[in-house]
């Protein structure tokens, strides 16, 4: 209960005042005339005036509200660290039983999750902390406590908060950590080209390493072995790689973990580098002039990216004058700088309608061919003099070409197809579907006819595409680390013309040139994975039809078997979901051979793990400003109590929480100080006594 004295005036306040200034005055008057009555008039007057103030009685009946203490307990993916969880479970159970003990204390519990990915990341604890303290009135607030590792990345969101806001960390003082800090790296580099780096490895806390030692620093590019270095602590690191294809490199550094390191989720550092090619140097070779050199000539010089070395062998076999073959060219060909010694320099050697007429020795031949297996590449446009006796198959080239003639010639009209395997080959994947055949709005057509192919026998490799009879028409092989492309026919231009409506001529050599050169987008066998937001899109391409299934393995080292549907030939995709930022590992063990790769959904290292041993730098000041305190957990848990406003809210041992008195009003009772009878008879006895003591 709660009693107070109001007025509730009969006249407005104006109208009274000038009453009692009518009766000031004729008190006044009175005194001067010196009238023995005068003060008991002046006490009635008193009395009027009151009575016409009207004095009321407000009774409230009130509903005491219990002071609530607000609970933000940090559960980001770094308070998994060591025994942090233990510690945040320990100390969110200590409060909650003394807030119990605590008079007319209330206890609410907000719980700080991971950002998600692609949002910047971090531990947001104000925006919590605000968003917390909007569901309570600001009169009933008595304090905070947030139970966190300390590293809060909004502070510039800290709420105006009305009470004390006290912190309690997490992790130990004795906390150590190596972490990776890529300090310059390019976006895009040429390839085959080194490109410099630079990183540094930073040791946090009480690391247990000696003076000048240092530690392993692994490097690799997109799954190729592992290069490692030794690097000292704290000092930048000057690094080289060469990119070894085109497209998105994947470059991971990694400090292997040590024992005793507080996490290994920031020892590895993701970068991802865009490989160009300064100019794709190509040699065309063209054994005789034909309808189709031009087109391959075309093809080469529409990109200006590409650096094109085209002889044509203008002599045919059959001219007898008896002139020196030395004696053929006008001016000197470079043969053997060409074949010998820089043929290293070109990306794609191409021999179009080529036969052996003794202008290209045997040495030469064998030098393309270690050129193919340790790593260059060739494409073999045949026509008839492929089934002849001068047949590169018949020279050492033979020996890394994937098809032998039959020495047989098929010159009937055919159409090109897709074997199996075919619509699987990212070479030539999708290239019957997209082909329209030159008329916008014409359904899909047959490709045109073609008029020539050499029979072939495959002997190693995979066959895309059929000509007459279904037989062998273009063949794709891996030959030691280089590749070989054999295409059965010369008849290509007519795509190029438009006979019969043509075909995707320049596309199919397109893509030929660039899987000889081993682009990434036309691995045959590829596991890619890109992410956005917090999805992770797997991308596996196979010419093996088998189900897929891919091993994802988390940051926290936890894996998930993730099944891939077919979505289109040779292609498998899925779609994962990604519980927290970091890096990603996957692996599918299927196939030739095993692949892996990596994602980063937001950075390898996430905001949470940039600086992860606890401190109590950043949030100090908003306690000290809000007038709380920080302590370690690891220190002892302080003991809660309530003070007054105004009074000290944390000391030795312990930490306070303002006491803030909020009530509701569940019942008002208001009625008149005195009966107006009261106030008639007082005043009237008044007058009536200043009559009295004037008349005598």
């Amino acid at each position: 209960m709660s009693a107070s004295l109001d007025f509730a005036p009969l006249l407005p306040w104006p109208a009274l005042a000038g009453f009692g200034l009518v009766a000031l005055a004729m008190l006044g008057l009175a005194l001067a005339r010196g009238l023995p009555g005068g003060p008991w008039r002046a006490l009635a007057a008193l009395v009027i005036l009151t009575a016409l103030a009207n004095p009321v009685l407000r009774e409230e009946t009130r509903d005491a509200l219990p002071d609530v203490v607000i609970a933000l307990v940090d559960t980001t993916a770094s308070q998994g660290m060591g025994d942090r969880r233990g510690q945040t479970d320990r100390a969110l159970a200590h409060i909650e039983a003394a807030i119990e003990r605590l008079p007319n204390a209330e206890l609410r519990v907000a719980r700080l999750r991971d950002a998600p990915p692609g949002s910047g990341g971090g531990t947001e604890a104000m925006a919590a902390l605000a968003q917390a303290a909007a569901d309570v009135p600001r009169d009933q607030l008595a304090g905070a406590v947030l139970i966190t590792d300390g590293r809060i990345h909004d502070m510039d969101r800290a709420p105006d908060f009305p009470a004390p806001v006290h912190s309690l960390l997490t992790g130990s003082p004795d906390d150590w950590d190596l972490r990776i800090e890529v300090e310059n790296a390019p976006a895009f580099a040429i390839v085959d080209e080194p490109v410099p780096l630079r990183l540094r490895v930073e040791a946090a806390g009480d690391a247990p390493l000696g003076p000048g030692e240092t530690v392993e620093l692994e490097l690799s590019v997109g799954g190729a072995p592992v290069r490692r270095a030794q690097v000292r602590p704290g000092e930048p690191v000057e690094l080289t790689l060469t990119l070894p294809t085109g497209g998105e490199n994947l470059v991971q550094f990694r400090v292997p973990p040590r024992a005793g390191e507080i996490t290994d989720r920031n020892n590895t550092a993701i970068v991802t580098v865009n490989g160009i090619r300064d100019r794709l140097r190509v040699l065309l070779v063209s054994g005789e002039p034909h309808a189709g050199e031009r087109t391959w000539r075309n093809l080469l010089k529409a990109d200006s990216a590409v650096d094109l070395v085209h002889f044509t062998i203008l002599r045919p076999p059959e001219k007898q004058d008896g002139v020196p073959v030395s004696e053929l060219s006008l001016i000197a060909f470079p043969t053997r700088e060409l074949f010998l010694e820089k043929i290293e320099d070109f990306d794609l050697i191409i021999f179009d309608r080529y036969q052996l007429r003794g202008l290209l020795p045997g040495v030469y031949l064998e030098s393309v061919r270690d050129y193919v297996r340790n790593g260059g590449a060739v494409l073999v446009a045949a026509g008839p003099e492929y089934a002849g006796a001068g047949s590169l198959a018949r020279s050492p080239l033979g020996q890394v070409l994937p098809g032998l003639p039959t020495a047989r010639v098929i010159e009937t009209g055919f159409r090109p197809a897709l074997t199996d395997t075919g619509r699987r080959h990212p070479v030539t994947a999708g290239l019957d579907a997209d082909w329209a055949g030159g008329a916008e709005d014409a359904a899909v057509p047959g490709w045109g006819r073609w008029f020539r192919h050499v029979e072939v026998t495959p002997d190693a490799g995979d066959t895309v595409m059929t000509g007459a009879g279904d037989r062998p028409l273009l063949i794709l092989d891996r030959v030691g680390q280089g590749r070989v492309a054999l295409l059965a026919s010369d008849h290509a231009w007519l795509w190029h013309r438009g006979y019969e409506g043509g075909g995707p001529q320049l596309e199919l050599l397109r893509r030929l040139a660039h899987w000889t050169m081993k682009e990434p987008e036309l691995e045959e066998e590829a596991l890619r994975a890109t992410a956005t937001g917090n999805q992770m899109t797997i991308d596996r391409r196979s010419l093996d039809e088998t189900p897929r299934g891919v091993i994802v393995t988390a940051p926290d080292g936890s894996e998930t078997e993730v099944t891939l549907r077919q979505t289109a030939p040779g292609r498998f995709t899925a779609t994962h979901a990604a519980a927290e930022p970091g890096l990603y590992r996957l692996r599918d063990a299927a196939g030739p051979e095993p692949l892996t790769t990596a994602a980063a959904l937001g950075p390898a290292a996430p905001r949470e793990f940039e600086a992860p041993l606890a401190t109590a730098e950043i949030v100090a000041p908003y306690a000290a400003a809000t007038g709380g305190a920080v302590r370690r957990i690891a220190e002892g848990l302080p003991s809660l109590r309530t003070v007054r406003p105004g009074r000290p809210t944390e000391g030795r041992g312990w930490i306070g929480f303002t006491a803030r008195g909020a009530y509701v009003t569940t019942d008002l009772r208001i009625g008149p100080a005195l009966p107006a009878w009261v106030w008639l008879i007082a005043a009237t006895g008044l007058m009536l006594l200043a009559w009295r003591r004037e008349g005598r």
